[in-house]
């Protein structure tokens, strides 16, 4: 039996049967549950590795110092994306604090996973003696593929959807349906299609992810990449943010967490290219007033 009967009415989908869980067995009597949301995270790190050993030696780096990174990347980023969820909805745990390390339906932040990925990054470079803004640029690349992937974890959940829509692609289950009634958010009905706010940053992530190829193939400067990475996405996950359900406050405010931290993306992200531009030229200023020294000594000799 379906966990979820999912329909698109505006597509003329209707009670699509989903469910959370993607393989059942029995190991030494034990039922044992593997569920699509770890599948796809597994399988997002799985091909971010693959393609960035694969391209490794086109930017001078070593295939096996990816891998030996992505062995550090994969625990740091998982506990980094739990542990900031659990801070910010300790509501849902506090009666029952075994239940942090129960991930199967879900609960991990994108920015905590950022966190803590960057840390084993840091890590790495340090160990192997390398220039962190030449490896975060090449590396940069595969997130957004990765989180584009990760996303469907939140269709077989029935999660991070948005506000009511009557768009074509509205979509409405009995998962959904059962959240907004429990949520009771006013203006907004448990019995009208929402937003697949998942869907919509998986397309974007796709997009971001072909543009962030062109900028590292053609950059020169360093954390150039990054910077349009952290620009793209910031600005895609603030507007995305702003119609979703199930967002983290901070407090009891109306602050929505995720759209602060996007917002301070792009301010880094705008950062970073303005700072680039402003050594460039400083440097351009020097190696020309150092010419203009040399052409003065070579008139007055």
């Amino acid at each position: 039996m379906a966990d979820f009967l999912v329909s698109f009415p505006g597509l003329n989908i209707i009670d699509l049967p989903v469910n959370r869980i993607a393989i059942q067995f029995q190991l030494f009597g034990r039922d044992i549950s593997i569920y699509w949301y770890g599948v796809l995270i597994a399988f997002a790190f799985l091909i971010g590795m693959l393609l960035s050993m694969r391209q490794a030696k086109a930017y001078q780096l070593d295939p096996d110092h990816i891998s030996e990174m992505f062995l550090l990347i994969i625990p740091l980023a998982l506990v980094g994306a739990r542990l900031f969820y659990v801070a910010f909805a300790w509501s849902e745990f506090a009666e029952n604090p075994m239940r942090i390390f129960d991930t199967r339906t879900g609960g991990l932040a994108f920015y905590g996973g950022v966190i803590g990925g960057v840390l084993g990054a840091v890590i790495w470079s340090r160990v192997r003696k390398l220039r962190l803004s030449r490896i975060a640029d090449f590396m940069i690349v595969y997130v957004p593929l990765g989180q584009a992937i990760g996303r469907w974890g939140n269709f077989f959940n029935q999660e991070a959807f948005g506000t009511n829509t009557s768009l074509p692609w509205g979509m409405i289950s009995n998962g959904t349906s059962a959240y907004l009634r429990q949520a009771d958010m006013p203006g907004v009905s448990p019995n009208l299609p929402v937003h697949p706010t998942f869907f919509y940053e998986f397309l974007a992530n796709l997009v971001i992810f072909g543009i962030l190829l062109v900028v590292r193939r053609h950059s020169k400067k360093p954390l150039t990449t990054v910077a349009m990475y952290l620009i793209l996405y910031g600005t895609v996950r603030f507007f995305v943010e702003g119609i979703r359900t199930d967002a983290l406050y901070v407090g009891g405010s109306v602050m929505r967490i995720s759209q602060l931290l996007s917002a301070a993306m792009v301010a880094s992200g705008v950062f970073i290219l303005v700072f680039n531009a402003w050594r460039q030229k400083r440097r351009l200023s020097a190696s020309l007033a150092e010419r203009d020294v040399e052409e003065t000594i070579q008139i007055v000799e």
